[in-house]
């Protein structure tokens, strides 16, 4: 069934040629930018993984990877999800050195998805990661991190506008900072995804933090897998989205795991069985690089700065029949 919502009016402000040279450019630029900010450096990254070693990103823990065997190798390979768990795996195997870090193109299938204007089965990423010291394992380290990939956002909206003068949605630069639990004491009879639209509506720009533990009401704002982020030093960035006027989230990032907080989360999400995988027994005896990372949906990035309405209009993917058919009596290409 269709969960498609199509502005009253709406119309993609760019021909399709434009349009693919728009997306062109917001990956270059913003890749640059990302690489400059947090001192990166382009490797390249798996499509699939060993299902074995626990590498493959848990997501909320019920997700299905798609797998298939491997033969001639003698194992079963996973597509990921993500690569939250791989990148720090690979920070060490590369031998990044405490300040500098990873990107990389990150490409997944989400065969469980739920399909919508922002949700589609392909999932398209700059998945990062970078080496820290124990002493940035704080919150003022997260902070200047999210604001730093927010100047990347708002410098390559700029340079979109100055090639594209059509184009005129201005990100907010300022970021508002507030964790689950203020937002649910501020909006307690909202359902969490209302609460982070009407805080969006207000400030355009947050960064909502401390996602995957209870709040007071006895539930998670969100999920989140218990061995990558830090749930007390992550969150997620969401800005104002003014074509579909709703929030918008961009990325989900934080402070990694170290041994204790993974000791805790474990067995908190009652996932204790993972201590057997030989990333999980790596982190649990201090083998891994401290660091702090996340995934910036580029779709999402592409949709937001071009001022789309469908996320099939900056991505090619697969979508159901009443999708499809209302696009086309609207006028929407999808790709």
């Amino acid at each position: 069934m269709s969960k498609i919502y199509i502005p009253t009016g709406y119309k993609m402000p760019l021909t399709n040629n434009e349009l693919q040279r728009a997306i062109e450019l917001i990956h270059a630029d913003f890749q640059h930018n990302l690489t400059v900010r947090l001192n990166l450096h382009r490797v390249s990254a798996p499509l699939f993984v060993d299902g074995s070693t626990g590498l493959n990103d848990d997501l909320n823990g019920v997700e299905r990877a798609v797998s298939f065997d491997i033969p001639d190798v003698g194992t079963d390979g996973v597509v990921v999800h993500s690569l939250a768990k791989w990148k720090r795996l690979a920070l060490k195997r590369y031998e990044f050195k405490p300040g500098t870090g990873l990107y990389t193109d990150m490409n997944a299938i989400r065969r469980d998805e739920e399909v919508d204007n922002i949700h589609s089965i392909y999932v398209d990423q700059w998945d990062w990661e970078k080496h820290i010291t124990d002493a940035d394992r704080n919150v003022d380290y997260l902070k200047e991190t999210v604001k730093d990939i927010v100047g990347c956002i708002c410098d390559t909206a700029t340079a979109l506008r100055n090639s594209f003068p059509t184009l005129t949605f201005k990100p907010e630069r300022k970021v508002t900072f507030i964790t689950t639990q203020e937002l649910e004491d501020r909006y307690p009879e909202l359902t969490p995804n209302e609460r982070e639209t009407e805080i969006c509506r207000e400030y355009r720009t947050v960064f909502l933090m401390q996602i995957g533990g209870k709040l007071k009401s006895g539930k998670p704002h969100d999920g989140r897998a218990p061995d990558y982020d830090d749930w007390s030093l992550n969150g997620d960035l969401l800005m104002w989205n003014p074509v579909l006027e709703s929030r918008f989230e961009l990325s989900s990032m934080g402070i990694r795991v170290n041994a204790a907080a993974l000791d805790r989360q474990l067995t908190e999400r009652g996932c204790n069985e993972r201590r057997k995988f030989p990333f999980h027994q790596m982190l649990l005896a201090g083998q891994l690089p401290e660091a702090i990372g996340g995934g910036i949906g580029m779709s999402r990035l592409c949709m937001l700065l071009l001022g789309t309405c469908h996320i099939g209009e900056v991505q090619a993917s697969l979508w159901d029949k009443a999708t499809m058919e209302a696009c086309e009596a609207a006028g929407i290409t999808l790709l």
